[in-house]
């Protein structure tokens, strides 16, 4: 079996819920804390063993790659003024990973920047996560749990979480048998089904490990709702042909997504940073 060693991160989308802050500025680029979304992403996905990077970008997504790659006169400049630990922290960012960017071509859809990478991925097994999620997986990472899985059962894997009834609004819903503890075989999957069409509260929540048969199943999916490539229609045609398995994940996720799921994270990690903490706390003890 091939070792997972790409991920593919689509990063296209236009990020209006944060307007006009994203007018020029990537949503996966703003800050939470001192570092902007997508870092916090490509670390963790680092951090589970992956090398290759594959950012899915668009016209307006050039700061993504500014962002990676090498600013010597940057790195120069921190070294003269003796800010040694910042000319460690921007050079650390362009070593992460190999990074290889494409511009996003075809239909809307999230399933399009996963097609986009068919001739960077080849014949391999691959993992696929989304630009504005963020978790935090106190013993594995997110991509870890995903690609054990993968490697125990040989067949594609999908993320999933417990949600409730409002979740089955919002996500894409699984239903399946659990063949061992947070490991379940899925039977169906739809997308925001709403409580009364479905009776899992199980959600999928944008990580997956594919095989390269992912790529035909999609070249053969119709588009769907609003004229779009769903991914999700996607691996439900997949899934006539072969197992597809969902890990129930060991973590918290936050959703970079929405306004909340923005301001939340700040907020956490900012009450969990050394440098701040204190303060922060003072000052929010002061907002009561």
């Amino acid at each position: 079996m091939s070792k997972i060693r790409k991920l593919v991160i689509p990063v296209a989308g236009l990020g209006t819920r944060f307007l006009p802050a994203t007018k020029a500025l990537p949503k996966e680029m703003l800050p939470v804390l001192d570092k902007p979304i997508i870092q916090y992403i490509v670390e963790e996905a680092v951090n589970a063993g992956i090398t290759d990077i594959i950012l899915v970008t668009g016209a307006t997504k050039r700061a993504i790659e500014d962002h990676f790659d090498r600013n010597e006169a940057l790195e120069n400049y921190c070294l003269q003024a003796k800010k040694t630990h910042a000319y460690e922290k921007i050079k650390e960012v362009s070593e992460l990973a190999n990074f290889i960017y494409i511009r996003q071509k075809g239909p809307y859809g999230n399933g399009t920047p996963v097609l986009n990478a068919r001739a960077i991925i080849g014949n391999e097994p691959f993992a696929v996560v989304w630009g504005d999620d963020i978790w935090k997986c106190p013993k594995k990472p997110q991509v870890r749990q995903l690609i054990e899985t993968f490697e125990k059962y040989g067949d594609p894997v999908i993320t999933a979480v417990k949600t409730d009834d409002e979740g089955t609004k919002k996500y894409g819903i699984i239903e399946g048998v659990e063949v061992e503890p947070a490991v379940y075989q899925v039977k169906t999957l739809v997308e925001k089904p709403g409580p009364q069409k479905t009776k899992s509260r199980l959600g999928s929540m944008g990580g997956y490990v594919f095989t390269p048969d992912i790529f035909d199943a999609l070249k053969a999916t119709k588009l769907g709702k609003n004229n779009e490539l769903w991914l999700v229609d996607a691996i439900a045609n997949l899934l006539k042909k072969r197992p597809i398995y969902a890990k129930l994940l060991e973590g918290e996720v936050y959703d970079l997504g929405s306004k909340f799921g923005w301001l939340k994270a700040n907020v956490e990690f900012g009450l969990k940073d050394k440098d701040v903490k204190d303060e922060f706390k003072s000052f929010l003890k002061k907002l009561k």
